[in-house]
């Protein structure tokens, strides 16, 4: 679960919160994803599909952006939803950067933790795992 004004994910198990996150998300503001290129972060249900070890960002696990509601805005919009959303580590070599890169919101319309926050989850979250971005 991912709450985006307060920039926190939480892993459940059985309902309860067992770890939580601060993040840091989408330079474009709160509102949902709208576009391609937008770079705000979506809402919605979503699944990992993918995990990426060999990403840009220290690790990342895709999210299954757009599903049927997104592609339906879009269209409406006459724009592309975008598709590449995951949530990542720091880019690569920037690591020293740790809990710093919170203090503001600078990826793409991602979810970033530190390196640290994602390896832990790595090994926590496998492909299916649902994942809810709320407001």
């Amino acid at each position: 679960m991912i709450l985006k004004k307060d920039h926190v994910l939480e892993l459940l198990a059985g309902g309860k919160v067992f770890r939580s996150y601060k993040v840091a998300l989408g330079r474009g503001g709160l509102a949902p994803k709208e576009r391609e290129g937008d770079g705000r972060t979506p809402e919605g249900h979503y699944g990992i599909d993918a995990r990426n070890a060999d990403s840009h960002y220290h690790r990342a696990l895709h999210v299954s952006y757009p599903n049927a509601d997104d592609r339906y805005r879009a269209a409406r919009l006459g724009v592309s939803p975008g598709g590449a959303i995951t949530i990542h580590g720091l880019p690569n070599g920037m690591g020293w950067v740790g809990a710093a890169h919170r203090l503001y919101d600078w990826t793409q319309g991602f979810v970033a933790v530190t390196d640290e926050e994602i390896d832990e989850r790595w090994n926590l979250v496998p492909v299916g795992t649902p994942v809810e971005i709320r407001p």
